[in-house]
């Protein structure tokens, strides 16, 4: 393919699961004769097992007076934002984050557990319960609590404290918001509206807040970890949700090489959608997406899946990509760290650049249901079907 100035490429990742934190931690994970093991916590969630948040230290990336103001959720976006600024040379330079544009995929921010506990367990008491419900807001309900927990304040905090103050943009809704959040930055740089945007997102999964949301559909897995495409339903919905943060400096290629940038690799095309799934609809949504796919080579071609692990979802989404990208090697990332919600995508994108870039035959994940990969990549195909809805693909390639 023939270089072009506005290029997108990534010369920045900044991540951490339960592997650890920064991109030598998933260099190890990614390089590694046989998969390592996941890093779990099956006790203190019970029956729920979740990829843990590995030791961290936050004062690497943010100030004690900073992290006072935050909950973990926004202390690890704004961490893994440090990490990928760091990793692509920007951190000190007061310029290139003056003008650097943000875009931000988010939860809808942690909540007053003791409050969300209160009213699940008198609820169970009454029949009244919007009555009930309401009177709680009323008198339980914190404004400035609420106030502190915005979606957009990990945007705010990523500017507050590591002084990227370009345009902002916050998309707030699951795994849909993670796609689209690096689809916004992929085509404002190609479009010439952008030089240099940091994206990406973080979820924390140990909270019992989000245990319960997924729970009200049925869609956790429970009992002990199972590889990621073993799960059927039978031991619950077959998530098992892990702690991630995953941010990405994205670059026009004239940018990036002017100031003699490392680029990790390409991004050729991304796409996402949304719709009904039935009647072979979300295959068919799928088989459309980014058409550079059809011309890539299974010779030198990874998948990178982002299955949330839910049963039948999840089934369909592997013999889709099966099927469509046959003879690559597929790798279901979230058995290996979790399903981290809208920090799936850029998570994906991450591991499928760092692999890229070190030239690493990546181990199965499932031994059981992911064939070898013969020889290092060049190109990497990354999918995240969310759990209830959103569909994204995304093709890398090496820097040539």
């Amino acid at each position: 393919m023939v270089k072009q100035p506005n290029d997108v490429v990534i010369t920045g990742v900044g991540i951490v699961t339960c592997h650890g934190t920064g991109k030598d931690a998933h260099l190890a994970l990614l390089s590694a004769k046989t998969a390592l093991e996941p890093v779990l916590e099956t006790e203190k969630f019970a029956p729920y097992v979740v990829h843990k948040l590995p030791e961290i230290d936050w004062s690497e990336q943010i100030g004690r007076k900073d992290q006072r103001q935050m909950e973990n959720w926004q202390r690890l976006g704004v961490f893994a934002a440090g990490l990928a600024l760091d990793d692509a040379g920007m951190k000190d330079d007061v310029d290139a984050c003056g003008s650097m544009d943000l875009i931000v995929a988010a939860g809808g921010g942690e909540r007053d557990i003791a409050v969300d506990s209160l009213i699940v367990d008198e609820a169970l008491k009454r029949n009244d319960r919007e009555k009930f419900l309401i009177e709680k807001l009323k008198t339980e309900l914190r404004p400035t609590l609420f106030l502190a927990q915005l979606s957009n304040l990990l945007a705010g905090n990523i500017s507050i404290v590591h002084k990227v103050t370009g345009s902002s943009r916050t998309f707030m809704g699951e795994e849909a918001a993670g796609i689209s959040a690096i689809a916004t930055a992929f085509a404002r740089i190609k479009a010439g509206q952008s030089t240099h945007t940091l994206v990406g997102g973080a979820f924390v999964a140990e909270r019992p807040d989000i245990l319960l949301l997924v729970e009200g559909i049925r869609a956790h897995q429970t009992g002990p970890w199972q590889p990621l495409w073993s799960r059927d339903g039978s031991s619950g919905g077959g998530m098992i949700l892990g702690t991630v943060g995953a941010f990405l400096v994205l670059e026009s290629r004239e940018h990036a090489e002017a100031r003699g940038a490392h680029i990790y690799a390409v991004l050729d095309a991304v796409e996402g959608d949304r719709g009904n799934r039935d009647e072979g609809k979300l295959e068919t949504r799928l088989g459309r997406m980014v058409p550079e796919a059809a011309s890539l080579s299974a010779a030198d071609t990874i998948v990178f899946s982002g299955a949330s692990g839910l049963a039948e979802l999840t089934q369909r989404e592997k013999a889709h990509l099966t099927e469509r990208f046959a003879g690559m090697p597929l790798r279901g990332y979230a058995g290996s760290i979790g399903h981290s919600v809208e920090a799936q995508f850029p998570a994906g994108l991450a591991l499928a650049a760092l692999a890229i870039d070190a030239g690493a035959s990546v181990p199965a994940f499932d031994p059981a249901s992911e064939a070898a990969q013969a020889g290092p990549a060049k190109h990497a195909i990354i999918s995240t079907v969310g759990y209830v809805r959103g569909e994204g693909l995304a093709v890398l390639s090496a820097n040539a």
